[in-house]
């Protein structure tokens, strides 16, 4: 589903050079669930954006669901990213002056969905989440736990192949924390790849697959096929 072969990112900072990611190859089948952890610095986001087409690598070949997503446009990136790529990112990044309905609503109405399917896809998608009675409140009327499980909503509302998290229990409690990795892991299981950044020994232990990152490189992954 997803092949990166040969990918390196380099970033300018004054006068030297940093190398993100140093010849990364990693495969991806559709389904896993896999946590990237590593120091700070490692590369795990770089390398989550690259997956999330939010970056671009400087070297190498990324294809998902062989599709070489190399030389497409900016406008090409975004209507895959809208139709086969969710995230979640730690600090939520929800509209707050919007609903919880509505910030779930969001993709669908730039995908151009009809009104009477938007509604009845947002219903469902806060329901499956629990939060069917906080549908019509903003983000500020909302503990850290459900504003994510909105998050997640609006994420998967336009059903994607892949789900990418980047430390999305980080700003949370414990309690909150597991809630939000327990719907993480029941869209992985009705067939949703996922995909996490995570400092947490805890939540890398959940997944099926470890992928360690270490100064731009993988240095360790753990249950590759």
């Amino acid at each position: 589903m997803i092949h990166l072969v040969g990918i390196k990112r380099v970033f300018q900072v004054g006068d030297e050079a940093v190398h993100a990611l140093s010849n990364v190859n990693m495969t991806v089948d559709a389904g896993e669930y896999i946590a990237i952890m590593g120091p700070s610095g490692s590369g795990k986001s770089t390398l989550l954006n690259i997956i999330g087409l939010l970056d671009r690598p400087d070297k190498g070949v990324y294809r998902l669901e062989d599709m070489d997503t190399t030389d497409l446009t900016d406008d090409q990136q975004a209507s895959v990213r809208r139709h086969k790529i969710g995230f979640v990112f730690q600090f939520f990044h929800l509209v707050p002056r919007l609903t919880a309905a509505e910030n779930v609503e969001l993709p669908l109405i730039l995908a151009g969905v009809e009104p009477a399917e938007r509604r009845s896809r947002v219903q469902a998608a806060l329901s499956a989440l629990g939060l069917s009675g906080r549908a019509k409140h903003r983000p500020d009327q909302l503990s850290g736990g459900q504003r994510q499980r909105v998050a997640i909503a609006r994420a998967t509302i336009m059903q994607p192949r892949v789900i990418l998290a980047d430390e999305p229990t980080g700003n949370l409690d414990r309690t909150s924390g597991k809630n939000v990795v327990q719907s993480l892991e029941d869209l992985n299981r009705k067939g949703m790849t996922l995909i996490l950044v995570t400092h947490d020994p805890d939540l890398g232990s959940r997944a099926s697959r470890k992928v360690v990152m270490m100064d731009g490189r993988i240095s360790e992954d753990t249950g590759a096929s």
